[in-house]
């Protein structure tokens, strides 16, 4: 048997609605919710960083404003949200401490992973509380998403975190073990798929609606997160989770569906900073600076020149040599006006300069791509 968790570093877990909220009664799945604590305290022991999405909120705050059964309006369903809400940040709170770890709530929106500047706000924020040992619990903010911006699913939304966190797993814990042929519920001959390397018409094809009636997402929004998640180098994995220590059982062999990532997190991200990206700006460095970046280093604000165009924190910049050949593509970690104060200073000098503490880096090598040098 193969731990499909063994090589990973970070590993983002979606929960979803009808593992934590039993259906019939809407209530909380307590002791569920404690093994999934303690198979996370096992997997961060082995100092691997965990994320969870979870879904919940309206399915717990539904039960709570006692509404009635069957679909929702909007206004309800984002009643709903809050009052859910408080209730499952609680709940993932007070079993989390008991292993003695910190649990933080993270409400994201569409936008937030679309618009440059909140993105980077909230990568750097999930960064920050991983650093610290704490557990960020993310979940769509229900209460002010519409039916036009919504993710319409917590598989895609963590298929968005996945990506942004360069997590290397996703593990889409749901009530059915993976990928099958057809619906097993309506099809007796369906076949479960193993592993899955590329999602053709034909995967893409087998996908139903959901089974639970709890949650909004099915097999069809699980297919488009595993897109997602892969094309940002991110293995996927479809496993039951109804059982309890659903994350144990997934490595000790459990029925799965594997989908298989075509390249690294960090190969995925590279390529998309120095490809996909419209640059918003120019950077001329020096030579001390170009052997910098040769040799795997971030770009100093001491080693810029100068500092062309009009761009903010997050934009896309070229990077160039002082005969104007491009050496490569990065995201500024300042914008433009601050940029130019610091060029040609050192990294110490900075917050005296700009009067608050940045980043001593103009550009991290991790928000840098190489495109007119290659890296020794």
């Amino acid at each position: 048997m193969t731990d499909l968790l063994a090589a990973a570093h970070t590993i983002v877990v979606k929960v979803g609605s009808s593992l934590l909220v039993d259906a019939k009664t809407g209530r909380l799945r307590r002791d569920w919710l404690k093994s999934l604590s303690a198979d996370i305290v096992k997997l961060k022991s082995e100092g691997k960083d965990v994320l969870l999405v979870s879904s919940g909120a309206i399915a717990l705050g539904r039960h709570a404003l006692k509404l009635k059964s069957g679909a929702l309006k909007l206004e309800e369903s984002q009643a709903a949200a809050a009052a859910g809400q408080v209730r499952l940040a609680e709940a993932y709170a007070d079993v989390l401490a008991r292993d003695g770890i910190v649990a933080a709530q993270i409400l994201l929106t569409l936008d937030d992973t679309e618009e440059r500047r909140r993105y980077l706000n909230a990568r750097a924020t999930l960064k920050t509380l991983l650093e610290l040992g704490g557990v960020p619990v993310i979940n769509e903010n229900d209460t002010v998403a519409t039916a036009e911006i919504r993710f319409g699913d917590n598989d895609r939304l963590a298929a968005r975190v996945a990506s942004m966190m360069e997590a290397d797993r996703l593990i889409l814990l749901s009530d059915v073990d993976g990928l099958y042929s057809a619906d097993p519920t309506h099809d007796a001959e369906a076949r479960h798929i193993d592993e899955v390397r590329t999602i053709t018409p034909e995967i893409e094809a087998m996908a139903g609606g959901s089974v639970s009636g709890v949650g909004r997402g099915g097999m069809t929004s699980k297919l488009m997160a595993a897109k997602i998640a892969t094309a940002a180098g991110c293995e996927v994995v479809i496993a039951k989770g109804t059982a309890q220590s659903p994350i144990a059982a997934l490595r000790a062999g459990s029925r799965v569906t594997r989908f298989r990532a075509s390249t690294t997190p960090a190969a995925a991200r590279k390529r998309w900073i120095a490809g996909v990206l419209k640059p918003q700006g120019t950077l001329i460095i020096d030579e001390g600076a170009v052997k910098a970046l040769a040799a795997g280093k971030s770009l100093l604000p001491a080693g810029i020149r100068q500092v062309d165009g009009r761009f903010e924190r997050g934009d896309a910049v070229v990077v160039r040599d002082g005969d104007g050949r491009e050496i490569a593509r990065g995201l500024a970690a300042y914008g433009a006006g601050d940029a130019e104060r610091i060029a040609g200073k050192r990294s110490l000098e900075i917050e005296a300069i700009l009067g608050y503490r940045g980043r001593d880096e103009m550009i991290h090598r991790d928000d840098l791509a190489l495109t007119g040098l290659t890296e020794r």
